[in-house]
């Protein structure tokens, strides 16, 4: 009642106010000798506001550019000073039904510097308002309600600090409400009863933004039902407090993605009981899920996933009737979970519990009261037996329940249930057996992850026909030739097929132009022989082909010079042979990796490599490479520093998408990293890495090197490279792991090695350097065998010593006996006078320091000889004084 009596208090002041501004322009008018007309700016303005509208009904027919028309005081709706021209007041609203403005407000508005009350509600208004707005700085009364406006509100509007009263109501705005709007101290009257939702995601907002509670920002917040503060800095658990005071009337909330610390308050519930949506997650929350959530008989989603809370999860949660989504996942909750959490929960269809400390204890009989969707319970404990309840939920969409102590068969029913998932994920249990190959037709596309189990035999054919990615890795399955050669399999749209680690025996089929949709083929470590089929070429798509670490013979085929996406080649540790062909530089440009180790390659490196201007990872070790290392290799772009404003382009895509879901594929790749042979993930990520190791490479290490700024790791172990290390070596600042022992270098280490801070292991034995071993922290933490089999070497680390640096070393001596009789003079000289020296100074000191008598003399006769120069300097100035006088 008091806010309507304010209001009304308002309506009469600007109706008196208009009545006065009436008057008080006809009193000017009929005194006034001279009349006074608008601005030509602001008449501009205003032309410019009508051409936006539509006007079908000429409500503004005096709106005109002509002579007649030409002072916009005059026109409709407009009120200017008397005094100055300037515009002070627009007032179109409340126009008849069939009269109504239609169109946009014009930035132009903006211009009206003296405006102090505009008024166009109820009208048909479209579009956003203008921040021009905000520029209206003697604007008291603004009321844009009862449009179709839509969009945010400005934060300019804050800027309005004569505004007294503010009408948005009845529009479709849909942004956000700037807390500047209500800390405006004159704000007396604020309307906005249909903005009912704030958007103020990913704004920056820390907890210094947060406003006190006020009367102002109370009645600006009220009223919301909609409040999303998400993916901002906001710390302190005190904005559930700040939330409590403001509005307990929210349907939905979103906080997450913040930095909220500490516990959610156990009145959480008890207050904010009309929610229906809450998300709370991605934050750093702790302690217990508070048992008042219960009391949300409202709520159906809710998100408590990646934070730290612990403890139980309260059955309280079985309360919630109208729960659909319950998203618990990442946290550190703990504890047993069984019926009673569930017992009312019929409307369930996402629950998400993975990545906890749980225990999934249910009887074995046991039929929930809900039909779910979607279903993760990774790292859960379900196990030892297969979960017989999951055969009641006939509608699952999605199923992950790896990592959950299985230690069984899957029964055949769960295989038919499946054919309506479009992702499963039964990975890293103790799943075992034969997988029958059943005539199942599949609704979608499924991603089916099998990993880290121990299922056998043949691969059944229904996976590979209806799979977007099957990851089978890490299994003993043996077989697989019939799964790629079914002349009834026409059509795959299998794009990832990873069968690394298993018993598969035999050749390679060569029955790949079925599969053309394949993007990552991995069959690494198994037991493969033969040849490289042709067909393999006819993976057009292929971004990944990995076939190490099997007894793989001949060269490669031409065919694969078609494979001209890939991104990653690994044939390391197999027997292959022949020279490596040039059309891996000239067809395959987007390889990131090449790995070609330890086969048979021959040959010189053909100059083609260079082309691979993406390549971050180039391991051709262990094979038999003849001829020089080519001096283009400062064509790798891909392993230089992004100061020499080289692009490292990050070509290479692990992620695999249909039109559901999408599926990561991890790349691991077996190298010598640190003198240790070790298995990386996804190297070319962060490893840029050359090894040319262990191969006959001759001639000099190429200076151009020196160029790759961004190079990591460099082995040229094993070769017979001969020359000096390049000088610019030091340019290679994120080297970690160099490697250039067993070749036969010569010259001297340079300097700038001991600059590369990032340098942990090196080797430089077993070639024919000489000289001192330059001085720095890195180069003397290496042990000596990083040195050793050089026998010109000197310094630490080394035992051997080196003569001094200072030492003129004769470079011709024609006369030895000349010489000799030199070095015994100077040597007899320098002993002399260094025994001088030692007699001379111990027979002064020795006595002072020994004898106290002596020193007492010694101290004595200083002063005495200190007063005496005082006294003698002074009869010097009085001398000069007198003779000064009689002169002048």
């Amino acid at each position: 009642m008091g806010n309507y009596i304010l209001k009304l208090c308002y309506a009469l002041l600007f109706i008196l106010l208009n009545s006065a501004l009436s008057i008080n322009g006809y009193f000017n008018s009929t005194s006034s000798t001279k009349e006074v007309k608008c601005k030509e700016r602001e008449r501009k303005a205003l032309l410019r506001f009508k051409q936006g509208l539509q006007d079908d009904y000429e409500m503004l027919s005096t709106w005109r550019d002509d002579e007649k028309n030409s002072d916009c005081c005059k026109w409709k709706g407009i009120r200017c000073s008397n005094e100055t021209g300037h515009v002070l007041m627009l007032d179109l609203h409340d126009l008849r039904y069939n009269d109504k403005l239609q169109g946009n407000i014009p930035r132009e508005l903006g211009n009206l510097s003296q405006l102090k009350y505009l008024n166009i509600q109820g009208n048909k208004l479209v579009g956003e308002i203008p921040c021009e707005l905000g520029n209206l700085a003697k604007l008291q009364f603004l009321n844009l309600g009862g449009n179709f406006l839509a969009g945010a509100i400005p934060y300019q509007l804050g800027n309005l600090a004569q505004l007294r009263f503010l009408d948005l109501e009845d529009n479709s705005l849909d942004g956000t409400i700037p807390f500047k709007i209500g800390e405006l101290s004159m704000l007396q009257s604020l309307s906005s009863s249909k903005f009912q939702k704030l958007y103020l995601r990913n704004c920056s907002l820390t907890d210094k933004n947060i406003p006190l509670p006020s009367s102002s920002n109370t009645k600006v917040l009220s009223s919301l039902v909609f409040l999303d503060i998400s993916f901002n800095m906001l710390k302190s658990s005190v904005i559930f407090h700040w939330l409590f005071n403001f509005t307990t009337n929210l349907h939905r909330l979103h906080l997450s993605n913040n930095l909220l610390q500490g516990p959610i308050p156990d009145n959480f519930g008890n207050i904010m009981n009309s929610l229906e949506y809450l998300n709370l997650s991605y934050n750093k929350l702790q302690g217990e899920i508070p048992t008042s959530f219960g009391n949300i008989k409202t709520l159906q989603i809710l998100f408590l996933s990646n934070n730290q809370l612990n403890g139980k999860i309260p059955k309280s949660i079985g309360l919630l009737s109208m729960l659909e989504y319950l998203i618990l996942n990442k946290n550190s909750l703990e504890g047993e979970v069984n019926e009673s959490h569930f017992t009312n929960l019929s409307n369930l269809i996402r629950l998400d519990l993975s990545y906890n400390h749980l225990s999934l204890k249910f009887n074995t009989n046991w039929v929930p009261p809900f039909q779910l969707l979607r279903l993760e319970l990774a790292s859960c404990k379900l196990g030892p037996s297969f979960p017989r309840w999951l055969k009641t939920q006939g509608s699952l969409l999605s199923l992950n329940i790896s990592n959950a102590s299985i230690v069984d068969s899957v029964p055949v029913w769960f295989w038919h249930m499946s054919q309506h998932m479009y992702a499963l994920n039964l990975s890293y249990n103790n799943l075992r057996g034969t997988i029958p190959d059943l005539p199942l037709a599949f609704t979608y596309f499924p991603i089916l992850i099998l990993t880290s189990n121990q299922f056998e035999s043949s691969i059944p054919s229904f996976m590979l026909k209806a799979a977007t990615a099957l990851h089978l890795s890490h299994n003993r399955f043996s077989n697989f030739d019939s799964l790629l050669c079914d002349q009834n399999n026409t059509f795959s749209s299998l794009g990832i097929l990873d069968v690394s680690n298993n018993q598969l025996k035999g050749e390679i089929p060569d029955c790949w132009n079925n599969h053309k949709s394949l993007q990552y083929l991995d069959l690494s470590n198994n037991k493969l022989s033969g040849k490289i089929p042709p067909s393999i070429g006819a993976l057009v798509n292929l971004k990944a082909l990995v076939l190490h670490n099997n007894s793989l013979i001949g060269e490669l085929p031409f065919s694969m010079n078609n494979l001209t996406n890939l991104t990653m080649l690994d044939v390391g540790e197999n027997k292959l042979s022949g020279s490596i062909p040039s059309w891996i530089g000239e067809n395959l440009s987007q390889l990131a990796v090449l790995s070609l180790r330890v086969n048979h390659f021959i040959g010189s490196l053909p100059s083609q490599i260079c082309y691979l201007t993406q390549i971050k990872l180039l391991d051709l070790s262990e094979n038999h490479l003849s001829d020089t290392i080519p001096k283009c290799l400062y064509n790798f772009t891909a392993m230089a520093a992004i100061s020499m404003n080289m692009i490292m382009s990050d070509n290479v895509s692990h992620n695999y998408h249909n039109n559901i879901t999408g599926s990561r594929y991890d790349y691991y790749i077996s190298l010598m990293w640190k003198g240790v042979e070790d298995v990386f993930k996804n190297p070319e990520l962060l490893l840029k890495s050359i090894d040319l190791s262990g191969n006959n490479l001759t001639g000099e290490i190429p200076k151009e090197i020196g160029l790759l700024l961004g190079l990591v790791s460099l082995n040229l172990s094993r070769n017979n490279l001969s020359g000096e290390i390049m000088h610019v070596i030091g340019n290679l600042k994120s080297l970690e792991f160099l490697d250039l022992s067993r070749n036969h270098l010569c010259g001297e280490i340079p300097s700038s090695l001991a600059q590369i801070d990032r340098l942990s292991v090196m080797d430089l034995s077993n070639n024919n350097l000489i000289g001192k071993i330059p001085i720095g922290t890195q180069l003397q933490s290496f042990g000596a065998s990083s040195y050793e089999g050089n026998l010109g070497l000197c310094g630490k680390p080394l035992e051997k010593a080196c003569s001094d640096d200072n030492d003129d070393v004769p470079l011709l001596v024609f006369d030895n006996e000349i010489e000799d009789d030199e070095s015994s003079f100077y040597e007899t000289f320098y002993m002399s006078l260094g025994l001088g020296f030692a007699v001379g100074f111990w027979g002064f000191i020795g006595p002072l320091l020994l004898l106290r008598s002596w020193r007492y003399s010694y101290i004595r006769f200083l002063n005495r000889f200190n007063d005496s120069m005082h006294v003698m300097a002074m009869r010097l100035y009085l001398i000069g004084c007198t003779v000064y006088k009689f002169m002048f």
